[in-house]
């Protein structure tokens, strides 16, 4: 790598140079980022503690909270350290390193979420099978395949990137290091490593977002043939989480390619990068536990059970 470039460390220009503007910008993403970290190990612990969460759809749910803390951490600290420290650099390992995890866990999390539709699918339209078919095999068996799949599509583009040349400027339009922004400093032909992106991209998008259309155009069906009212709300109500996270999820990655008129790129892509890393992780956790029951019975639960231990111990 090192003999590869001359730059040594890059410059990463951030969210803005107003000084009480990025005050505000730092108070806001270091309490989002909490909140997302505390939110998503909820999640976790929630769905280990509690064994009426010990189903196929709270395990998936899990790896999502295991993925939605990583792709976060990835980005948000560095930035952070920077606000409050007053730097601007990062240097060519941490930037890789940085731009392959940020891909990777982002690919992940939408093979995991195409799982957990198929797995909704098999809960409504198979709901006698479910137990045979989702089994914990299957379901460890997929959890892996999606990780190392979203490890796996990232890792040539990142290895083609890493072995470009940088020379020139080392100056990066963002708060971190996007795949975008960095081709721009190449002092090469990019066309491989941008071909490379977007059938990766491609793969990843369309595919994942094939699987989910598809299992809910089954389980829309399948509810719409249910006669009663009740059973009706009953099944949609399994499914109206996942829903709503996925819409969330995919549509902030639509939003990266429908610029307004009149709107930097960069400075759009930019924006959209903070409700990617930020806001999106941070309304996972509060959407499992505000719309399903059965997460605010478990955490009812736990929260008395441990309410119960704390007073037996003081006495």
């Amino acid at each position: 790598m090192a003999n590869g470039t001359r730059v040594k460390e890059f410059i990463l220009l951030g969210l803005t140079d107003d000084y009480k503007l990025k005050i505000l910008i730092f108070l806001l993403l270091f309490s989002t980022y909490m909140l997302t970290i505390m939110g998503n190990l909820l999640i976790i612990a929630i769905t280990l503690v509690d064994h009426r969460l010990y189903t196929p759809m709270y395990f998936f749910l899990r790896h999502v909270a295991f993925v939605e803390i990583g792709y976060t951490t990835t980005i948000i600290p560095k930035a952070l350290a920077n606000m409050a420290m007053g730097q601007k650099t990062i240097s060519v390992a941490a930037c890789f390193t940085q731009t392959y995890l940020y891909f990777s866990l982002g690919t992940t999390e939408f093979f995991l979420l195409a799982v957990m539709s198929v797995d909704r699918y098999v809960a409504v339209c198979n709901p006698l099978r479910y137990s045979t078919i989702m089994n914990d095999r299957i379901c460890s068996l997929l959890v892996l395949c999606c990780w190392i799949v979203g490890f796996l599509l990232i890792f040539g583009p990142a290895v083609a990137l890493f072995q470009m040349s940088f020379c020139g400027s080392n100056t990066i339009n963002h708060f971190f290091c996007d795949n975008g922004p960095l081709l721009k400093l190449v002092c090469a032909d990019t066309d491989l490593v941008e071909l490379m992106s977007f059938l990766s991209a491609i793969l990843t998008l369309i595919g994942s977002l094939t699987v989910n259309l598809v299992s809910y155009g089954h389980i829309i069906f399948s509810v719409l043939c249910i006669p009663s009212t009740a059973g009706r709300q009953k099944a949609f109500s399994t499914c109206s989480s996942h829903i709503i996270v996925v819409s969330i999820t995919y549509g902030s990655c639509i939003f990266l390619y429908v610029k307004p008129k009149g709107t930097s790129r960069l400075d759009f892509s930019k924006s959209v990068a903070v409700l990617n890393t930020i806001i999106s992780p941070l309304l996972i956790p509060f959407i499992y536990c505000l719309r399903n029951k059965q997460v605010k019975d478990a955490l009812i639960g736990t929260f008395r059970k441990g309410l119960v231990l704390w007073k037996n111990a003081r006495r």
